[in-house]
């Protein structure tokens, strides 16, 4: 039935989660996939492709277990069976979506921004909203790699627009406002995003807490890095680069630059 191949997708999607498979990390501007997607995750998605029909969206994900299973010949055939899924249907938002992961995997930045760019001036369909978000986001990232700053901020707040508990849109945010040297509005879109993760996630507390030490907001970083370590105590990184730094400003008094 059309209501149980819906969530057979939506399961294969919570397996596979796209946003998952890209490494955000990255800072290279070659883009890339990380190894975040579990073999068991794999396995399983396969087992359910095997309950869907022969469809679209069937042969996409096909394409997105492909991707995740990172080998080179398989992102060889995704992006293969993408292309030819994209001569059928060129506006198709999951293929141009996961093509462009395949070929940042495959280390072929240009051709991905090619695909989101299509993307992005495309209308909003709101059966494709993860897609378009993570289409969006993702561009941003290579626009920040790339410094222009201004089209990354636009892309983040388009997300925004979308879906306001984006914490992946606020973490761009936060990156493009740090990179500008804006500390205290990085910051603020650190804040948010850590907020959304329910203060989970050690790398966007690392961010929040270092750009609230550049803002000399000592306390408040302190805070941070307190709740980090709780967490993470085996995270030195933290405590020598921000908490050490922040509790000597705070000792030296007001007149302490950072």
């Amino acid at each position: 039935s059309e209501w149980g191949d819906l969530a057979v997708t939506n399961m294969i999607e919570i397996y596979l989660n796209p946003d998952n498979l890209i490494d955000w990390t990255d800072d290279t501007g070659e883009g890339g996939v990380t190894d975040d997607v579990p073999a068991d995750n794999i396995a399983a998605a396969e087992r359910l492709l095997r309950e869907l029909k022969p469809s679209k969206k069937q042969k996409t994900l096909e394409c997105l277990v492909m991707i995740a299973r990172k080998g080179r010949t398989d992102l060889d055939s995704a992006v293969s069976r993408l292309l030819d899924i994209l001569q059928g249907d060129q506006d198709y938002v999951p293929a141009l979506v996961y093509v462009s992961i395949a070929h940042l995997a495959q280390k072929q930045t240009p051709k991905a921004r090619n695909h989101l760019k299509r993307v992005s001036k495309m209308g909003y369909q709101s059966e494709y909203a993860s897609e378009f978000e993570t289409g969006w986001l993702l561009l941003a990232h290579i626009y920040i790699q790339g410094g222009k700053f201004d089209l990354a901020e636009e892309l983040c707040n388009r997300c925004l627009g979308a879906n306001r508990s984006s914490a992946r849109a606020y973490e761009l945010l936060g990156a493009v406002k740090e990179k500008e040297l804006s500390y205290q509005d990085a910051a603020n879109a650190y804040t948010l995003a850590w907020q959304l993760e329910r203060e989970a996630g050690a790398a966007v507390g690392y961010k929040l807490a270092f750009n609230l030490l550049k803002a000399e907001e000592w306390i408040p970083a302190i805070d941070v890095c307190h709740k980090v370590l709780k967490n993470y105590p085996n995270y030195p990184k933290i405590r020598e680069d921000i908490l050490d730094r922040a509790r000597m400003q705070l000792r030296a008094g007001p007149t302490a630059g950072s």
